[in-house]
Parts: structure tokens; C-alpha cells; sequence
């Protein structure tokens, strides 16, 4: 029933991507905006209707544990096994500017839950950091244009489709996540009684790596096209995403309350998200030697949490 939620969620946001990415093209929206806005949140989208979900049921260590399980795994094991396939190549803005704010907004979380929640109040905080961040996002790649997102828009609208189909794989991508989401968080839970571990341990492990499905394929086949560079953005956008718009969104509609996580899982979210900086400035690539590290880090992790 989890893998079946898996592939619920994937082609539910496929479908949810797809079909509003062609509705806004069609309306005259630009493509670095569709890009930068309705994929960037499409292909969170599981991450976020798991997390939503959650909480409202009222388990608030899988809401946190998958947006930290999922940023620690998007660098320990999407980023590890991407560099494992194939060098990254690093651009040069990626070091100057996007891991320097992922680095910054992973430690909201920290200051956030220094009380024990993260409340409405900080959820509208964080998401009013999302609309700045995404502003000028799209101020400064306007003028210098986006490689990442040109490939990515193409790679969605190429096949142009009647209105009516696009609609139809909204309500349908829709209908996938919440289904999807319903049965992951679930069975989820079910597990985590099974094997009488934590909910928490589950959030940060079956539930992240399973909501991070969609990076990890998307990361693999960029590689194997050669095309790893843009892979490593989309992570690095992903891991600010998972803060800003899902933890914001979540703690906007029901706040999030600490529970079992630890301030030693938020420390390693940020320790992974800060060593990903080094790796990147050497020669600005990441090899095959760094990638492994970067494995057996989350394999080291993971092992330690599940003892």
C-alpha cells in the first residue's frame, strides 16, 4: 500500500504539473514564472499534501520529520547518487547565491520550535519569505535567463493538449495526491506500530524518501542525459521550497507542534545542507568520491536513527 501511495503521489503531481503549466501558457503567463512558480510547487506537491495532511490528523512528527527527512535525503542520497552516476557539474550561481539561502533558511526551523511549535504567526512568516524569495528569483534570472527552468518548462509543454485535458489532469493530479497522501500517511503510521519505532523516526525516513520519489527520478535520468547540473538546482530549490511553502503553509493551516524530533535531526538537516558548499566550490564539480561521503553520511544517519 506504501508503494502503491508512492506512485499515487508521483503521477498525481505529474499530472497536476502538467496540466497547470499548459493552462498558464495558454493564458500568455511567461515560462520563467510558470517555471519558478507552478512547477517549483507542483513538484513539491507531495511532500506538501503528505505534510498538510499530517498535521491536520494531528501528527505533527511525520509533518516535520518529512520536510527534514526529505532535505537531509534530496543532499545525503539524491545528490550522492547523481555524482555516483556522473560527475556534477556546479554553476557558478548556485555557489554564489542558492546554497547560501539554503543554508539560511534551515535555520528558521531551529529558531522557530525554540518554544515547542512552530505557530501561524512564523507559517506566515515563512511563507511572505517564499514570496521574496521567489520575487527575486525571477527578477534576476530575467535578466540572465535559466537554463534549469527553460529545460524543464520545454520538457512539460512540448505536447500541447486541449483545455478541456489539461483541466482534467488538475482535478485528476489532485484526486492522486489526496488519495495518495491519505493512504501514505496511513500505512505510514501502520508500519511505525508494526515495528514499534517512533512516528518521528517514520517521518524521517519511509515518509521523506518516499515523497522525494519524484527529485530522485528526476535527478537520475538528468544525469544520465548529462544534464546533472540542472538536477543539483533543482534539489537545492526543493530543500528551500520544503521549508518555506510546505512548513509554512502546514503551520499556517494547524501548528506544528515539536514532538519527537530532535534538535540533533534539525543540526543535521543544516550540517548536510552546509557541507554541500565545500563540496561544491572544489573545481566547482562534484565527483564520484564526494558523493559517496555524501552516502555513506545518510547511510550513517539513517542507521543510527533505526537502532
Amino acid at each position: 500500500m506504501l508503494l502503491l501511495a508512492s506512485a499515487l503521489l508521483y503521477f498525481g503531481a505529474d499530472g497536476l504539473v502538467g496540466g497547470s503549466a499548459r493552462i498558464a501558457f495558454k493564458m500568455g503567463i511567461k515560462p520563467l514564472i510558470v517555471g519558478l512558480t507552478i512547477v517549483a510547487f507542483g513538484t513539491s506537491s507531495p511532500e506538501l499534501v503528505v505534510s498538510v495532511n499530517a498535521n491536520l490528523a494531528g501528527n505533527s512528527d511525520i509533518t516535520l520529520g518529512n520536510v527534514i527527512g526529505s532535505n537531509i535525503c534530496n543532499i545525503g542520497l539524491i545528490v550522492g547518487i547523481t555524482a555516483l552516476i556522473k560527475p556534477i557539474n556546479v554553476s557558478l550561481q548556485i555557489v554564489r547565491k542558492d546554497i547560501f539561502i539554503m543554508c539560511a533558511v534551515s535555520v528558521l526551523p531551529l529558531i522557530m520550535l525554540i518554544d515547542g511549535q512552530i505557530g501561524r504567526v512564523e507559517g506566515v512568516i515563512l511563507i511572505l519569505l517564499l514570496v521574496v524569495y521567489l520575487w527575486l528569483l525571477i527578477f534576476m534570472t530575467s535578466k540572465k535567463g535559466n537554463l534549469e527552468v527553460d529545460t524543464e518548462i520545454d520538457s512539460i509543454v512540448k505536447k500541447s493538449k486541449p483545455m478541456w485535458m489539461n483541466i482534467a489532469f488538475i482535478i485528476g493530479g489532485l484526486a492522486l495526491l489526496i488519495v495518495g497522501a491519505d493512504l501514505f500517511v496511513e500505512h505510514a503510521i501502520e508500519i511505525a506500530r508494526f515495528f514499534n519505532v517512533s512516528e518521528s523516526v517514520i517521518g524521517l525516513t519511509i515518509v521523506a524518501i518516499g515523497t522525494s520519489l519524484p527529485e530522485l527520478a528526476t535527478s537520475v535520468v538528468a544525469s544520465i542525459k548529462g544534464e546533472s547540473d540542472i538536477s543539483l538546482g533543482n534539489i537545492v530549490g526543493s530543500n528551500i521550497f520544503n521549508i518555506l511553502a510546505i512548513l509554512g503553509i502546514a503551520a499556517v493551516i494547524s501548528p506544528i507542534s515539536f514532538g519527537n524530533i530532535t534538535y540533533i535531526d534539525l543540526s543535521i538537516m543544516l550540517m548536510f545542507a552546509v557541507i554541500l558548499l565545500p563540496l561544491a566550490r572544489t573545481g566547482f564539480i562534484i565527483d564520484r568520491k564526494e558523493g559517496i561521503v555524501l552516502l555513506l553520511l545518510y547511510v550513517g544517519y539513517i542507521y543510527i536513527l533505526l537502532r
